[in-house]
């Protein structure tokens, strides 16, 4: 059974009430006591359920796995401070949807611009892998975040994992649409569900993800949704 989130705004973050975990969530056990010795052992990290980044008024959601422990969970914001998030950050402008340069700090000056960045799992796991049911507890959150935003036309998925966990936010089977790099799936809804390999330093170090790649993922949803039926430009 999932227990009921419990939700917290962060501060200087565009939150849906019930879409963050408060700061000390005790839904995942193991989670906790992890987020409780790093804050014994690095207490000027943030060390908490991680934010969304980017208002709730965004046409496309970027969804990952969980909080890396020295890059989200450092530093307060999705992908920011490790490997992770230099493909992300450097791509999201070139497709206007974001302004500003990476610059792996909160306060780099990066603006999302109609596009908002969280992850499938918002406390940091040890190993950066939650276990399923840690995936399952936290689904409630997305599912809340996905409900709160009214303009939403496509979720980028980075990864098996968050793409299993949008279709489960959304009430649908993990079988209604299978991952595959590139492809976009349209859901029973109408919101696009686009599909990329995780912009991890393991994929990116090994080809699995390339750059060209990565952007023909992110070019794909983009087209979809100008060339769409509801027409939002």
């Amino acid at each position: 059974m999932t227990a009921t989130p419990r939700a917290a705004k962060a501060p200087g973050t565009t939150g849906a009430p019930g879409a963050t975990p408060e700061r000390d969530c005790g839904l995942c056990p193991r989670l906790e006591e992890y987020r409780a010795a790093n804050r014994a052992a690095h207490p000027d990290w943030h060390n908490a359920p991680v934010p969304s980044f980017g208002g709730l008024d965004a046409r496309v959601l970027v969804v990952g796995l969980a909080p890396g422990v020295r890059g989200a969970n450092r530093t307060g914001r999705p992908f920011t401070g490790d490997f992770a998030g230099v493909l992300l950050y450097r791509t999201l402008p070139l497709f206007g949807l974001a302004r500003g340069g990476y610059g792996a700090s909160p306060d780099d000056g990066l603006t999302p611009i109609s596009c908002r960045v969280t992850n499938a799992v918002r406390c940091v796991p040890p190993g950066n892998l939650p276990t399923p049911a840690e995936i399952n507890t936290c689904n409630p959150f997305l599912t809340i975040e996905l409900a709160a935003m009214p303009n939403l036309r496509g979720v980028l998925a980075l990864g098996l994992v968050a793409h299993k966990a949008v279709l489960k936010a959304k009430g649908l089977k993990a079988s209604h649409a299978v991952f595959q790099h590139g492809a976009v799936h349209e859901l029973p809804d109408g919101l696009l569900l686009a599909d990329s390999y995780h912009v991890s330093r393991l994929n990116t170090n090994t080809g699995r993800l390339t750059e060209a790649m990565f952007h023909a993922a992110v070019g794909a949803l983009l087209t979809r949704i100008e060339d769409g039926p509801t027409g939002v430009r």
